[in-house]
């Protein structure tokens, strides 16, 4: 049998390494944005069908030719006039970057006029970063349509790291036990806004994602936990004023043009 000359096995197994190098950064590309924004616009009354057309249509692939990640867009289940999107970042400098180039750009130039008109509010934005390295989205699994729930969990700054750590100890596995999916799991980003659209700055929240076949399922993961041991049976004492509220929840139903499903 021929064997190969040791040059061209070393350039062989040079091009394969960079090849497996070249798979894993994309999958850990697609993993996660480790800056996303949570944005949530109130709508004029009977006006949101027309922002998720013009947005779908329009604005989807400008922003991601600048480098942004348009991650979802939803209808919220329980408002009519709200429109919920997320959308992704490799960090805080491309961000400032990303949004100057779109927001300063012909397309945002040409419908801004038409997509402010539906719009009441805009300025619902959480910047947000993933708890721990799994804590982003994959966004190369295809699920077919389903339910996204948002649960936006608002913590004292001082105790956000303390309970993320608790969270992810105690309250993930129990969640996915109860039947979600756990989409992705966030935390509050403290950098600095560095675009001039406006974020909520003087919160601290832990954002957890889960996907759901139908809001029947949901319906049976929040029977499940209820039913369950209590969170803070478990919680040190310190971290018991972290349960007096309860969380926001958004139940949300993909777009067409959204990338993440439930």
């Amino acid at each position: 049998m021929t064997q190969l000359a040791p040059r061209r096995r070393d350039l062989l197994a040079m091009t394969a390494a960079l090849g497996l190098a070249t798979q894993v950064k994309a999958a850990e590309t697609a993993r996660s944005s480790p800056i996303v924004e949570l944005r949530q616009y109130t709508t004029r009354l009977g006006q949101r069908d027309t922002l998720i057309a013009l947005f779908d249509r329009e604005f989807v692939k400008p922003q991601e030719a600048e480098g942004i990640r348009v991650i979802g867009q939803f209808r919220d289940l329980d408002d009519p006039n709200r429109f919920v999107w997320m959308r992704g970042f490799p960090d805080m400098p491309a961000r400032g970057a990303s949004l100057k180039a779109f927001y300063g750009g012909p397309v945002w130039r040409a419908h801004r006029d038409a997509a402010n008109a539906t719009m009441l509010d805009s300025d619902n934005v959480l910047l947000l970063h993933p708890l721990g390295d799994d804590g982003g989205f994959d966004l190369t699994a295809r699920r077919p349509d389903g339910l996204v729930v948002v649960e936006i969990r608002y913590l004292d700054r001082a105790a956000a790291p303390a309970f993320s750590g608790f969270f992810a100890q105690h309250m993930r596995p129990r969640i996915a036990e109860a039947g979600a999916r756990v989409l992705a799991t966030f935390v509050t980003d403290e950098s600095p806004n560095n675009f001039v659209l406006p974020v909520r700055e003087n919160v601290s929240v832990l954002v957890t994602v889960l996907g759901f076949a139908d809001a029947a399922r949901h319906a049976a993961y929040a029977a499940a936990l209820a039913g369950g041991p209590d969170w803070r049976a478990e919680a040190p004492a310190a971290l018991l004023p972290q349960f007096a509220r309860k969380p926001e929840v958004l139940r949300l139903t993909p777009t067409a043009g959204s990338r993440l499903r439930g």
